[in-house]
Parts: C-alpha cells; structure tokens; sequence
C-alpha cells in the first residue's frame, strides 16, 4: 500500500476554516478545533436568527397597526376583523407601510371598515 501525505490537504482545509472564524474572540478564532465548533454554533444561531426576525417583524407590525387604528377609534382586533369581513386582502406589512409613507390611504380604509 502506498503512503499517503496529507499536509497540504489538511492544511487547506484548516485555513480555510480559520478564514471564516476571522474576527472572532479567544482561541475561536487560531485553534482548529475551537472554530470548528464557533462555526457550527454561528450557523445554529444564524438559522434561528433568520426564523426569530420572522416573528418579530410581525410582533412589530401589529403593534404599529394597533396605534393606528386606537386613533380613529377602533381595536386592533376589530379592525381586523373588519378587513377581513370586507373582503379587504391587505397583509400587516403592507398596512404599516400605509400608516408610515401614505397615512391618506390608510385613514380611507379605516373609514371603509368602520362603514359596515
């Protein structure tokens, strides 16, 4: 059987995942094995992250479109509601970019809602 070398193989490898753990602090970032497990760890909470933003963008939109609406004299939830009574398909996101860029428009569809 013929002897096999690895070093230029392992060490590719090592600087390679060296190079994505640049930046980080203590030995995750000049220890082979210490960032090995910083980037599994990095893309376990980078993962999460991008499920978590989900959620909190929503939380956040709600809580905009609830402001909005106490104003003109209505509950979130009845405003909801309303919308979708009215057969009106506008999505969170959307109806605070309404309140933010084009408050006129917004005002006009709670108006709408509160006629029925």
């Amino acid at each position: 059987m013929a002897h096999v070398k690895r070093g230029i193989v392992s060490r590719r490898k090592h600087r390679k995942l060296l190079k994505l753990t640049k930046g980080y602090r203590g030995l995750r970032n000049k220890t082979t094995k210490q960032a090995h497990e910083a980037i599994l760890h990095a893309g376990a909470y980078a993962y999460h992250g991008r499920k978590t933003k989900k959620r909190t963008f929503r939380a956040l939109w709600n809580v905009r479109i609830s402001e909005a609406v106490k104003q003109e004299g209505l509950s979130y939830s009845e405003f909801i509601n309303k919308l979708k009574k009215n057969k009106i398909e506008l999505d969170r996101k959307i109806l605070c970019n309404l309140i933010a860029e084009d408050s006129a428009t917004f005002k006009h569809i709670v108006a709408e809602v509160k006629k029925t």
